[in-house]
């Protein structure tokens, strides 16, 4: 399963031990009271409150601590009661109770219809005078039909249907009701920070079903070892909302959301608590969802199972989900017209958009089908629906439907879950109000890693992907185990790059937590846009007005989400890091002369790549499990300087705040973590194929595992190119080198043709030395060679010591010169002058010609003297003999 459930706590296993330690639980032991235990809510600092009945059918309130494991008992009422909601303030002196009382109307109903003399007789007895009188020598069966008849000749009288107490239990003292009224009430008192000391001061929201929410100030003071609440009479209350259709509590960073109907458009609106204020609405938003007809819907303000699901089916199926990078996402379930669909929409609020989803279900038995549940994974958000898929949808980066995780058929499967009263309190926790059980949820690396490996769709493969390295944020065995699938399967994902995509996202998840805003500005993906199709699943996108924020010196979660709001408002498609300039950049210096390459701009990227080089660790203990080479590579390093002199300026238009000085390490650490990701693939691949360093000798031809490096090379380097990345240092080299162990000549040669592969000094010049001058060797050599660019070609040739390389040093000088000549004339008669004696005047008449131009100063090979006119002369004179088959002397 792809989603972990770890069972935090327990009614069963937590609860029940305890309570049958103390007596308590014998009427828990029958099947028709297995409902009387169950929780009731569960409060910011971990601690759940849950009820059970006693054997003298009295309700008792008790508290289960996470962090502890211990269990409380808070409070007893003398009479079957039936809690709908319940709190307890953070110093545990206050608790807050609303239950459903059972008026004499519904208690004399009840023991009308269960049958029973005695409970029946006894009722009337303790309430009702009147049926004193009923004849002892009645039987049962007569008993019960002449209470009946008293029964419906009067009229009972009634009491409020529901009541709302608050009560002292520091020790116990005083009950104060704060609610007497037949709609249902829930409470829930607020918590401040928790590092705060105890304070004389609660503060209680009241929830009603008449669609209302109001806040009590409840001040106590300690007398005698006990704290009471303050005698001065009416507590003060203050109205947070009203007209709601539908609200949801945020224990955690308490926060109270709720929706309003408007004219055209819903209205949700955010009320912000803090803990030395009173509260401050600071969001408002427009959705376009309909809430005519609807009964208000309460969510994580206490679990009461019975009127949740009754509810259910008359209310807004809909949460709200925040995550610690600042997303908001409203996740509704829709009705939908066809019975073999199920429609839900996310509002990526923080994004600007709407996505609405139409699933085509497998199975469309009527007694199997529920809502939708939601869940909050933070950088995720589950849409699950039992026995038809599980959809796991990114809220960081939700534009593409293929960084989403759609699964159905045994991938979708959860057992432990019955969604019909799911509830997500908490980030990563999932409570079954139900079974009355709080699970922590996490996503299953091992299950993500097996999806990955077996699935056949390159959607499934990249959300695999990029939730891998986004949720498990740079985890070193993970990343190895998807280097392997990667070099496994390079041919099997068609509409991406894995290594690209593996590369930017690896780099994102790395790069992105050091500094607030940079995960705006940096890329996260190769992909511009996704024209697959996810099977069974329809997504239509909407743009939608962004919510309105009203707050002064914003902080946490509200700064992020401003901060998000401000990137979609103004200049979000234009923030993303990209390589376009870069590409033309570097093109531009790379085929700039020589002498140009000595400019100050050129010095300073230069300046850059050192730094990059610098910083890199590549260079470990493991580091010579890859014959990598520390050379020049004049490319490469300038392809490093300009992506950060590039990237430094993209940060600083955006980053003014961070600093120059941390700009610069950030875009350090960048590039130098690139060469590194791409330095790591290649030890996870040298290892696999079990090479070592005698792929850099040409003596003998490599093997398959040398052939299967070199396709992985090959697909580095592509990728690279695709995404302008330098390489690391002597990447070209060791390329080169398996080539030409691996390759057959035409290939070889081909490879070299169109780029796969380059020409690098330290190769070539090994080549040249290393390999003996057999036929097939002068003919690789010869090939090599021709190909090499002039200046490379000049610091080479000399290594090979062949007449056919002779010649082409002679060609090239005598060309080099006569062009560099240009409009120069011999102002002085050619005096006659041979090194030797020849009687073929061409060549006489060539080399005194040469020698002037010599003299003139007109000079191409500077650093290599013994290239002169004499050598262009004793080279032609051997090739004639050798063509004449004559011998030299």
């Amino acid at each position: 399963m792809l989603l972990r459930l770890v069972p935090e706590f327990e009614l069963r296993r937590d609860v029940v031990p305890w309570l049958a330690a103390r007596g308590w639980a014998a009427a828990l032991d029958t099947s028709e009271n297995s409902s009387a235990l169950y929780v009731v809510n569960v409060e910011r600092n971990g601690k759940i409150i849950y009820t059970w009945k006693g054997s003298q059918r009295n309700t008792h309130i008790g508290l289960y601590d996470l962090q502890t494991k211990q269990n409380e008992h808070l409070y007893t009422f003398e009479k079957d009661l039936h809690i709908i909601s319940c709190s307890v303030n953070n110093e545990r002196t206050l608790l807050a109770v609303s239950f459903h009382q059972y008026t004499e109307d519904e208690t004399a109903s009840q023991l009308l219809q269960s049958g029973t003399a005695s409970g029946l007789f006894e009722y009337c007895l303790k309430y009702h005078t009147l049926l004193l009188a009923v004849p002892h020598n009645f039987c049962s069966e007569n008993k019960i039909v002449y209470i009946k008849e008293c029964y419906l000749k009067h009229v009972l009288f009634s009491v409020s249907k529901y009541l709302t107490l608050l009560i002292e239990i520091h020790p116990i003292n005083n009950v104060r009701v704060l609610k007497a009224v037949d709609s249902c009430v829930r409470v829930q008192f607020l918590y401040p920070v928790e590092d705060r000391n105890a304070s004389t001061e609660s503060r209680l929201l009241l929830v009603s079903e008449d669609k209302y929410i109001e806040q009590f100030d409840i001040r106590v003071v300690a007398e005698e070892h006990k704290v009471v609440i303050q005698k001065s009479g009416q507590l003060p209350r203050a109205k947070v909302a009203d007209d709601l259709v539908w609200a949801q509590w945020d224990m955690m960073e308490q926060r109270l959301f709720y929706i309003v109907p408007k004219e055209s458009k819903s209205a949700l609106r955010c009320v912000q608590f803090y803990p030395d204020e009173h509260f401050n609405a600071i969001l408002e938003s427009h959705l376009d969802i309909s809430v005519n007809d609807t009964q208000l819907k309460l969510v994580n303000f206490g679990y009461d199972c019975c009127q949740d699901q009754d509810v259910a089916s008359r209310s807004l199926n809909l949460q709200v989900f925040t995550s610690k990078a600042g997303g908001l996402c409203v996740c509704c379930s829709l009705a939908s017209d066809t019975p073999d669909e199920i429609m839900y929409s996310i509002y990526f609020l923080h994004k600007g958009y709407n996505k609405t989803f139409t699933v085509s279900l497998e199975r469309t038995e009527s007694h199997q089908l529920k809502e939708v549940a939601f869940m909050n994974l933070d950088y995720y958000v589950a849409a699950y629906l039992p026995g038809q898929f599980l959809h796991l949808l990114n809220i960081r980066h939700p534009d593409l439907l293929c960084h989403s995780l759609f699964l159905t058929g045994e991938d979708a499967r959860i057992d432990t879950l019955q969604n019909c009263s799911i509830r997500s309190p908490l980030v990563s926790t999932v409570l079954d109000c139900k079974a009355g059980s709080l699970y922590a949820v996490s996503i299953s690396d091992s299950t993500l890693l097996q999806l990955l490996q077996r699935s056949k769709r390159d959607s499934e493969r990249l959300a695999a992907l990029h939730c891998a390295l986004l949720y498990f944020q740079h985890t070193e065995d993970l990343e190895m185990q998807i280097i392997r699938w990667i070099s496994e399967n390079m041919s099997t994902c068609h509409s991406f790059d894995a290594i690209q995509e593996f590369i930017i996202a690896s780099l994102y998840c790395r790069m992105c937590p050091e500094t607030q805003n940079l995960d705006k500005l940096l890329p996260y993906t190769s992909l511009l846009d996704w024209i697959g199709v996810v099977p069974g699943v329809i997504c239509a996108t909407d743009i939608i007005s962004l919510p309105v924020l009203e707050f002064q010196n914003p902080k946490g979660f509200w700064e992020k989400l401003n901060s998000n709001l401000e990137t979609v408002k103004y200049a979000e498609p234009h923030l993303h890091y990209h390589n376009n300039v870069l590409r033309r950049e570097w093109r531009s210096l790379s085929e700039e002369r020589e002498e140009r390459r000595t400019t100050a701009y050129l010095r300073n990227i230069f300046e850059n790549a050192k730094k990059v080089l610098s910083h890199l660790d590549t260079w470990d203990s493991e580091a010579r499990l890859v014959p990598l080479f520390e050379e020049e590579d004049y490319q490469q390093q300038l392809l490093m300087g300009l992506m950060v002199a590039q990237l430094k300026d993209h940060l600083m238009r955006h980053l003014q705040y961070v600093g120059k000085k941390k700009i610069d390490q950030i875009v350090l650490d960048y590039v130098a973590n690139l060469l590194n990701l791409i330095h790591r693939i290649m030890k996870e691949v040298w290892r696999r194929y079990q090479l070592h360093s005698c792929v850099f000798c040409f003596d003998e031809r490599g093997s398959a595992g040398e052939f299967a490096v070199f396709h992985i090379m090959s697909r580095i380097l592509e990728a690279a190119n695709g995404m302008c990345m330098p390489l690391p240092p002597g990447f070209h080299t060791l390329h080169l080198g398996l080539g030409v162990r691996c390759l057959p000549l035409h290939t070889l040669l081909h490879y070299i043709d169109i780029g796969v592969l380059q020409l690098t000094e330290t190769c070539v010049r090994k080549l040249l030395k290393d390999l003996d001058d057999t036929e097939q060797n002068e003919k690789l050599k010869f090939s090599i060679v021709m190909r090499l660019p002039e200046a490379l070609g000049q610091k080479v040739r000399q290594f090979w010591n062949h007449p056919i390389n002779a010649n082409l040093i002679a060609r090239k000088y005598v060309k080099l010169l006569l062009e560099n000549l240009g409009n120069r004339q011999c102002t002085r008669s050619i005096p006659e002058r041979f090194s030797v004696p020849v009687e073929f005047l061409p060549l006489n008449y060539l080399t005194n010609m040469l020698t002037e131009i010599e003299n003139q100063g007109v000079h191409p090979y500077e650093k290599q003297d013994h290239v002169n006119a004499r050598f262009v002369e004793e080279v032609a004179l051997k090739h004639t003999m050798t063509l004449l088959g004559l011998k030299y002397s």
